[in-house]
């Protein structure tokens, strides 16, 4: 399954704004972007991208949580969990990340994906305005955690395809920021996502 290509049909063209360059950026006094926080199952990922949330909404800044299970639950229903869903699972995210950014929102996408070249593909997609944060909580640490019983399955063998236990993660290599929580607290982690996006000039 490719993670992009032309559409099917050749009756299809893009549509740009009838705003000018950069006027919308301007008058949110904000740029878009997509911070990408990828890890382990319960590393910490949605936590921190719902307090970076909370924390720029509450300044004025237009954000929004992209979370991997509520993804699943409507736009990726039909999606499971092998090597090909996983990689159209990040593919779909990252062009709905690609949309919220082009109307200068900053998307917080919450997600696994697991694998290094899925995430490469929308670091492409996106451009510049792409950040990788890369929760990089140890898998014993998130085991230990375990809030759904999600690994005590999958070491059970009830569940396949487990991200850390039967199925593989590829660390970033270059990810824009490292965090680890079994080491770090929230308020920390939250506030040097907000300072990452502070010193690129995303937010003000």
């Amino acid at each position: 399954m490719p993670i992009s290509g032309p559409p099917k049909s050749g009756n299809l063209a893009w549509h740009d704004s009838q705003l000018a360059a950069n006027e919308r950026a301007e008058l949110l006094g904000q740029r878009g972007a997509v911070v990408w926080f990828t890890g382990l199952p319960a590393s910490g990922k949605s936590t921190i991208a719902r307090d970076v949330e909370a924390l720029l909404v509450r300044r004025g800044i237009h954000a929004y949580v992209l979370d991997g299970d509520n993804v699943r639950h409507g736009l990726n229903r039909d999606l499971g969990f092998s090597p090909a869903d996983r990689q159209e699972n990040v593919r779909r995210i990252g062009e709905v990340a690609k949309l919220f950014a082009d109307a200068d929102i900053v998307a917080l996408a919450a997600f696994i994906s697991p694998y290094r070249r899925d995430r490469d593909a929308v670091r492409e997609l996106i451009g510049p305005s792409f950040f990788e944060i890369h929760v990089a909580t140890a898998l014993e640490a998130c085991e230990a955690r375990d809030p759904k019983g999600l690994y005590a399955r999958a070491r059970s063998g009830e569940l396949e395809e487990f991200t850390g236990v039967s199925a593989p993660y590829e660390a970033p290599e270059n990810a824009e920021l490292v965090l680890d929580t079994a080491r770090l607290d929230r308020e920390y982690c939250a506030r040097a996502v907000v300072e990452l996006l502070k010193a690129a000039e995303i937010i003000r």
